[in-house]
Formats: structure tokens, C-alpha cells, sequence
């Protein structure tokens, strides 16, 4: 019969509409972090970096260099007591490779000599401190200066820089100190007096409590209380550089930062103000390798050709033939001393007056034989061919420093950030020397 079932047999599905149960899913089979369990990774700090990686060509490069004024700073010496200095080369490698990196701080990089493959390369097992990389940068600006006068010189021998041709610019560096702490001088003269009463209270503290720990705690309060009325000190008397400086209708407006007294508030690119440094590169356009560094603290360009010019001339030991700059340096008595040199100058003449009709291109009564020359120069094609090269070096020298992390300065004072700007310009070079010398090579 249809449809009977045998005994123990399971009844036959509805055939109509039915369908089958699904099985039920497994989870899925997945290889899980076992951090618990112990790995054997034996290798040498050699392996750890492939052949081409960029920092051996950064230690490389320095261990070409001659760092005797380095070594002429070390106190520790064979055959006595003390512990074993670090070698400056190590040190400067870890300064040069962190700013192509984009890395400013000896925190950062001190935190990386940990981490990171490259820096730990660099180190060979040896243990580096951020106050150590702090001090290094800091203390020896005389040295550092001179390794890029060494560089700049060596790539002169081999015959990679010329100066048949050098373009200066500019560029405002953000400082380390905020805009609310610049204050006119009876404000500063306030904060003194604030600062003044703060050390004689807390010099009372620590007489009257017999506590050593607390004592402590008090001492290091006291410390910080000096250095703030340290500052304030520090900020009055640039005050008074400063007024010196300005008509007496003015100086009451000028102001000082309690944080970085060498700061001044600039425009900077963008139309706003803020506490900067006004950095200079002079580059080689040929080779694009900086020739010349400095800092000042004057918001525009004028009247900064001629010392750079000197200090091209103080490290190479030559003048460019020709020198292109922006209409910011253009004053007749800075022409006239590059002239005095034999240098050729280019530079866009400034626009006539605002309903004025005269050529600035033609030649004036009061003009030395320089400045009309160059007058007559600048309106040329050939001129204006060679003026060209300012931009597509100088600025893009000034770009690729932008890049590299030199927005806001992580050091004070004038002295500490020309050793900043010059670390870029070396670390720049480096990068230019290794690119000139491969093209270069294939020729050889």
C-alpha cells in the first residue's frame, strides 16, 4: 500500500514544497596570535638593512668626514678614568638620517634608536640618550658650521660645485614661542617683579621646612621659579635692543616674548603673524647644493646679500660669478658691494609708484655705475632667461627643507636655530652629493 511506513522507518518527507533542514555552519578555522609562546630569531644588526637602504649611504657619507674637532671636545681618553664617549659619528649619522627622514626631535629619535631597524643599524648596539643627541646639536654650532664648509669644499675638489651661479632666498621658520608671550615693557617689567617674589618666597619655604623630601620637591620648584625669572630678565634687555633700535613714536609698542627674547612676530606666507626666525640658504643653482646658511631676526630680505656673499667667500675661499635674488634684496648699496667683488647680479627692479611714469629700467642721475648697469641688465631676454634659475633652485631648496619637517623650530635662540638650518643644509647636500656622484659615475 502507498504510504505505509515499516515499523522503525522515518516518515517520508511532504514532496510538495518540502525542503531539506540545512546543516548547521562550523565556525571557521582560523590561526589565532599566540604571544605567549617563545621565538628564536638570532641575527647580527648587519642583516637588518639591505645593501641599498639609505642610511649606510648617510654613514657612508660621514664617515668620509673629517670630525677631528669633534674628537678635540672628548675628555675621555685612553688610559683614563671615566666612561667611553660616544662616537660623533654615530651621532651625527643619527642627526643627518632622522632630518631626511623628517624627524627633529632627539626624543623621536632617541625613542627610534629602540624601534626602528635603521636607527638601530646606525647605533651597533650602542646606547643613546636624547640629552646626548640634545647636547651634541647644541653645544658644538662652531663644529657643525665647519662640517658644511667641509662638504661644500669637498664637492668643490671633485669638481660637483662650481659657483659660476648661486640664487639666495629666504624663508620664515616658525618659532618656539607663542604670540601671548611677547609683552610690552611694563608688562615684562610686572612679571619680574612677580618672579622676583616668587624666589625669595620659596628659598623662605625651603629654609623654615626641615623635610628633606618635600625640600626636595621645593628646591626643583625653586629652580624652575629662576630660570622663569631668568627669561624675564633675558626678555627686558632684548626689549631695550629692540626699542633702541625703532623712533622714540614707536618703541612703546614693541615687544618681547618671555619665551625665545631672539623670536620676532613676522608675516609669514599665508598673511598672518606669528613669532618666527627668518631663515637664508644660498644654493649653487648648477648642482643645487646650499653654499651658505644664516639666520636673522629681521622680517624682510634687505641688506642680507653682501654678508652672505662674505660668507660664501669665508668657506669656499671664492665668489659666484653671477647671483640671483628676489626683489627683497635689491638695494643699490647691496648691488654695489657685490660689484665691488666682481659679481654680476640679478635681480627684478622695483615697480614704479602708483602714478608714476617713470622707467624703472633706465638709469638715474644718482645710480653708480652698478646699478645702472644692472637697471639696463634686467630688462634683456638673456636676463630674464637667467633669472629663471632662482626659482627652480633657491625655492625649491626652500621646499624640499618645508618637507624634510622645518615648520616650527623645537629649539630657542638665534645660535641654537642657525645650527638647525645648517644640520638641513648638510643633510640636503649629503642627499645632492649622493645623486651628482651616480650621475657622474657611468662617465668615470
Amino acid at each position: 500500500m502507498v504510504g505505509m511506513l515499516f515499523e522503525g522507518a522515518e516518515p517520508l518527507p511532504d514532496v510538495q514544497g518540502a525542503s531539506k533542514p540545512e546543516p548547521p555552519q562550523a565556525p571557521p578555522r582560523l590561526e589565532r596570535a599566540n604571544r605567549a609562546q617563545m621565538v628564536l630569531h638570532p641575527s647580527d644588526l648587519e642583516s637588518l638593512l639591505p645593501e641599498d637602504h639609505r642610511a649606510r649611504a648617510v654613514w657612508d657619507f660621514v664617515t668620509g668626514l673629517d670630525l677631528a674637532d669633534f674628537h678635540a671636545r672628548i675628555r675621555s681618553r685612553e688610559g683614563g678614568a671615566g666612561r667611553a664617549a660616544i662616537d660623533p659619528a654615530i651621532l651625527l649619522c643619527l642627526w643627518l638620517y632622522a632630518t631626511v627622514e623628517g624627524v627633529g626631535s632627539a626624543r623621536a629619535i632617541s625613542r627610534l634608536c629602540e624601534v626602528h631597524d635603521a636607527y638601530r643599524w646606525i647605533c651597533g648596539g650602542v646606547s643613546v640618550h636624547h640629552d646626548t643627541l640634545s647636547a651634541f646639536r647644541n653645544e658644538r654650532p662652531e663644529e657643525i658650521d665647519a662640517l658644511l664648509s667641509q662638504v661644500v669644499g669637498t664637492l668643490m675638489a671633485e669638481g660637483l660645485v662650481r659657483l659660476e651661479r648661486v640664487a639666495q632666498d629666504g624663508m620664515k621658520v616658525r618659532a618656539s614661542a607663542g604670540a601671548a608671550s611677547f609683552r610690552r615693557k611694563s608688562k615684562l617689567e610686572q612679571c619680574l617683579a612677580r618672579a622676583k617674589e616668587r624666589v625669595e618666597a620659596l628659598r623662605q619655604e625651603i629654609a623654615d621646612d626641615p623635610a628633606a623630601t618635600e625640600r626636595r620637591q621645593k628646591e626643583r620648584r625653586l629652580q624652575q621659579a629662576k630660570r622663569r625669572q631668568e627669561r624675564v630678565k633675558q626678555a627686558l634687555a632684548a626689549h631695550e635692543r629692540h626699542a633702541a633700535k625703532k623712533p622714540p613714536a614707536e618703541r612703546e609698542k614693541v615687544r618681547a616674548s618671555t619665551t625665545d627674547d631672539e623670536a620676532r612676530v613676522m608675516k609669514m606666507g599665508d598673511g598672518g603673524f606669528r613669532p618666527a626666525f627668518n631663515g637664508q640658504y644660498a644654493t649653487d643653482t648648477a648642482s643645487q647644493v646650499i653654499v651658505g646658511v644664516d639666520v636673522v631676526q629681521a622680517g624682510n630680505d634687505a641688506g642680507l646679500m653682501p654678508p652672505m656673499i662674505d660668507q660664501i667667500e669665508q668657506r669656499t675661499g671664492a665668489v659666484p660669478g653671477e647671483y640671483l635674488v628676489d626683489g627683497g634684496y635689491n638695494q643699490h648699496d647691496s648691488i654695489d658691494a657685490a660689484a665691488a667683488k666682481g659679481i654680476v647680479v640679478y635681480a627684478p627692479p622695483p615697480e614704479p609708484r602708483r602714478g608714476s611714469t617713470r622707467d624703472p629700467s633706465q638709469p638715474r642721475s644718482d645710480d653708480s655705475d652698478a646699478v645702472a648697469s644692472w637697471r639696463v641688465r634686467m630688462v634683456t631676454p638673456e636676463a630674464k632667461e637667467i633669472y629663471k634659475d632662482r626659482a627652480a633652485t633657491a625655492e625649491c631648496v626652500n621646499a624640499l627643507a618645508r618637507n624634510r619637517g622645518l615648520q616650527r623650530l623645537l629649539v630657542r635662540g638665534r645660535r641654537k636655530v642657525k645650527t638647525v638650518l645648517t644640520l638641513f643644509a648638510i643633510a640636503h647636500d649629503l642627499m645632492r652629493a649622493i645623486t651628482l656622484r651616480a650621475v657622474r659615475a657611468p662617465a668615470t
